[in-house]
């Protein structure tokens, strides 16, 4: 055997207990910025505190429950009573906990109540010796020995008390309980912000009625971006849920370009700068940018920023309108400058020929022929062409008989607006018995040429803008929301059938038969209310 044995080590106890407190501090840092709530912060940093730091027992006291409401801390009337409790599994304090749960102190009286009056962290070496008439006896019963506390304490005003026990008898340690008074602070920081976010949740749901019914986007965020409310405009503008909202914040849905302008106000904002006139861009759930304009400012309590409110208009049609025109002032120029003399294009820029216009209420047909790409798959180039040709003469003819223009038509899409150039009232009745003809022109050309094509038509009335895109050619193209929502609403119906939107409905549906199809998600738009036109009345 060995006659003699050797141990070299060294004594780590001390940087353990430096690592523990490290990870302690860490922990609930992590705590506070996640929760959402007090009652979800206030069990998850008692397990923390005795998990990190070897303890076994946690609770928080306070005059009501969860700290809903503040007390001052030169009140002698307050009645301290036990509102959570976290135990380790190795201990059994089941009759402990019990107790506890029926005791009440007073200021002054047993620990929680002399950390209450005194407003500074105590430690008890061993429980069981300490006067506490209430608890000492079934302390010492469930095995518990040492036992320190400290105050939620936020300047001169105490919020609540946490107290921890151990199965050991540990003598005071200073150091941790600085650390722990810190903590306090910094809960009692977490608490007092948390109170201010629901008094304004309270008082915003007074006007929620009023902000639901706005057609601007209003929203509140609380001082880390995090949304506390948005209206019923915001939501069906961006498209996330509540639950999708729940875990956003406004960093989330800011367009890139704008993302670190939003930063740089938003902590100006904090400070109490305000920001009447704010342009920004927000990305919607299906990725569109949303072009907004409004202004921010923040909600203060004592003090101290609770929420960045923010009320925005949806600019984004107006601001496309405003990019057409531009891009139209810009392409008629190089244009102009490459037909032109120079003299003659500076004449008729000044002149303000009308290259691009503003037409406020028109309706726009799309048609497509559904199946004609695997159909001419089979067709030679001279084939297709032929056949598209002959569809599309018919599709002109009823253009003119109806007198509405032609826009474009692209492979096997033909795109028709009533209204334009010539402004007409009766533009959407004019497109429907169109798109009435077009179905009965499309089953006469099948009968004729032994084929099976089918069409599918979307129609809306709208605003649009008009323009010339070649000065050449005298080329006419439409931009705007309607001309959008039109084609959605092509490539979102029903093969055979006509699908109109409700505004396009409620211009026909004294003249004309409808089917009720119900709303349908449209791309960059939300929900919409949709219709088939069936026939003419009488």
């Amino acid at each position: 055997g060995l006659e003699d044995i050797v141990y070299i080590g060294r004594d780590i106890t001390a940087r353990q207990y430096r690592e523990q407190r490290t990870s302690t501090q860490y922990a609930i840092t992590h705590i506070l910025s996640e929760s959402q709530s007090i009652k979800q912060a206030i069990p998850q940093i008692l397990q923390s505190i005795c998990q990190n730091l070897g303890w076994h027992l946690g609770e928080l006291w306070a005059p009501s429950q969860y700290i809903g409401t503040s007390v001052q801390g030169h009140s002698i009337n307050a009645i301290l009573r036990c509102v959570e409790i976290w135990s380790s599994r190795v201990i059994s304090v089941r009759e402990f906990k019990a107790i506890t749960w029926q005791t009440t102190y007073t200021p002054g009286i047993g620990l929680p109540g002399r950390i209450w009056i005194r407003r500074l962290p105590l430690w008890i070496q061993d429980i069981t010796e300490d006067g506490d008439t209430k608890r000492s006896q079934p302390a010492a019963e469930a095995g518990l020995h040492a036992a320190f506390g400290f105050p939620i304490l936020d300047d001169s005003e105490i919020l609540g008390v946490m107290v921890f026990f151990s199965r050991d008898v540990q003598p005071k340690d200073k150091d941790l309980l600085k650390m722990m008074g810190s903590i306090g602070s910094q809960i009692a920081q977490f608490i007092k912000r948390k109170q201010a976010e629901d008094a304004l949740i309270e008082s915003e749901e007074r006007y929620r009625d009023l902000f639901e019914n706005a057609n601007d986007l209003i929203q509140s965020v609380n001082v880390y971006g995090r949304f506390l409310y948005v209206n019923l405009a915001w939501q069906e503008t961006l498209g996330y849920s509540e639950a999708e909202i729940a875990n956003m914040s406004i960093f989330d849905i800011i367009h890139p370009e704008f993302k670190q302008e939003c930063w740089q106000r938003f902590y100006r904002v904090l400070s109490g700068e305000k920001f009447d006139q704010v342009k920004a861009a927000f990305v919607t759930k299906d990725g569109q940018t949303i072009f907004l304009e409004g202004n921010i400012n923040c909600k203060f309590s004592e003090g101290h920023p609770v929420a960045v409110r923010g009320i925005f208009r949806n600019v984004t049609q107006r601001i496309a309108a405003e990019e057409a025109l531009r891009y139209q002032q810009e392409e008629t120029e190089r244009l102009l400058l490459n037909i032109l003399p120079t003299a003659i294009s500076k004449e008729l820029k000044e002149e303000s020929a009308n290259i691009a216009e503003e037409f406020t209420d028109v309706t726009v047909l799309f048609a497509d022929i559904v199946g004609f790409t695997e159909i001419a798959a089979s067709m030679s180039a001279i084939q297709v062409v032929n056949l598209l040709n002959s569809i599309f003469s018919t599709f002109d003819r009823l253009t003119e008989q109806y007198g509405l223009e032609r826009i474009k038509n692209i492979s096997d899409a033909y795109m028709v607006v009533g209204g334009l150039p010539t402004r007409r009232p009766d533009h959407a009745q004019a497109i429907a018995l169109m798109a009435l003809h077009i179905q009965t022109a499309i089953a006469l050309f099948n009968t004729e040429n032994n084929q099976n094509f089918n069409i599918r038509i979307g129609i809306h009335s709208g605003s649009v803008v008009a323009g010339v895109i070649d000065l050449s050619k005298f080329t006419c193209d439409l931009w705007g929301d309607t001309v959008n929502i039109a084609s959605c609403m092509e490539s979102q119906g029903i093969v055979g059938k006509i699908q109109v939107t409700e505004d396009t409905y409620k211009s026909l549906c004294n003249e004309f038969l409808f089917q009720k199809r119900g709303e349908i998600e449209v791309k960059a738009k939300g929900k919409m209310t949709t219709y088939f036109l069936i026939g003419q009345k009488g």
